[in-house]
């Protein structure tokens, strides 16, 4: 096959599958039901096969995972508010937004509240039944004193993934009320590690996928022109590309997802130019499975986030007329984050 033609129709077909059947070894990820979805809608969206499906559907779906205010007392556990990942917890099925009793232990998730809003966006809505209010207070309960945030309430993960997810959700409601962005800002500077990466952490070792989270941050705040360090920052993301394909780590093996990673970093701070993308082309393509979908090395099975941020780093080389263009601070088609204007 030549380099600038991929399997459109295969991944389409890909991609739709995942959204109504997928293989007995997602099991474990029940919980994040609302991830995988995303990583389908958005891979429909880039590929420009959204007209395939029932929107509509999806949008019901995604709005019943929507934690609202307690119906007799609003404040009580407002600090829950936002989208739970699944129906795991065994709430009805609840399109229409009734408000109902809240419970403790139905808790949103910081990344579930980040990708329902994605892709309530690239399905055409218009947002109008969000309750942007109570997102935006359950969000100021999850930041903490160094300026991370967790990822659910009174406990969970603190680390870099967290802290994009806030800007995003910040970013998508036009709100930063919520965020004390001066403290965000101090934590991420103080997560860049000797090599010029940037970690989960301070003192902690540099990745890709933590790397793009810190830069998307710094983008989305309007912020990144500030970074000190810009140079060292770039150095080692241009030195992720490991051989064809780029790498998460120093002295890691290549995988199509850092494609993603590194190379939306790299198209954020205006470098793209400086990795060879027809090497990496060659990587991802040859990851390709003949039945649709893409894998993370080739000699594994294709998988759907690694699918997804394959497409989305070959769509950077801007040689696939069947691939739309992406917003790297959303993780979104540029098409769907222009609904936010």
């Amino acid at each position: 096959m030549d380099q600038t033609e991929i399997a459109t129709k295969k991944h389409i077909d890909f991609f739709k599958r995942s959204l109504n059947i997928l293989p007995g070894h997602y099991a474990s990820q029940d919980p994040n039901r609302l991830t995988l979805a995303y990583f389908g809608l958005s891979g429909l969206d880039l590929l420009g096969a959204l007209d395939q499906i029932d929107k509509n559907n999806f949008i019901q779906w995604v709005y019943s995972h929507q934690i609202l205010p307690d119906k007799d007392n609003p404040e009580r556990f407002i600090e829950n508010c936002g989208f739970r990942g699944s129906s795991f917890f065994g709430r009805k099925y609840n399109p229409s937004e009734i408000p109902e009793n809240a419970h403790a232990y139905d808790q949103s998730h910081i990344a579930m509240t980040y990708v329902a809003l994605a892709m309530l966006l690239i399905l055409g809505d218009d947002l109008s039944r969000i309750d942007k209010k109570s997102i935006l207070n359950g969000l100021k309960h999850l930041q903490q004193e160094d300026g991370s945030f967790s990822t659910v309430a009174k406990s969970g993960e603190t680390d870099m993934r967290s802290v994009y997810c806030a800007c995003a959700i910040s970013y998508m409601l036009n709100d930063w009320s919520s965020i004390d962005t001066d403290k965000l800002y101090r934590f991420i500077l103080a997560s860049q590690s000797y090599d010029g990466g940037l970690a989960q952490a301070p003192a902690q070792e540099s990745h890709g996928g933590s790397t793009y989270c810190a830069v998307a941050s710094l983008y989305l705040m309007g912020r990144l022109n500030d970074f000190p360090e810009k140079d060292a920052l770039i150095k080692w993301c241009v030195f992720r590309q490991a051989g064809r394909g780029f790498c998460g780590r120093v002295n890691k093996d290549e995988d199509t997802c850092y494609g993603f990673w590194v190379g939306a970093s790299l198209k954020l701070l205006g470098v793209y130019q400086l990795i060879d993308f027809k090497n990496f082309q060659a990587f991802v393509l040859d990851c390709e499975s003949a039945s649709g979908g893409f894998s993370k090395t080739a000699d594994c099975y294709p998988d759907v986030l690694h699918t997804y941020f394959s497409l989305c780093g070959l769509s950077f080389g801007e040689v696939y007329n069947n691939l739309q263009e992406i917003h790297c601070g959303l993780g979104i088609t540029l098409r769907a984050a222009k609904r936010l204007q």
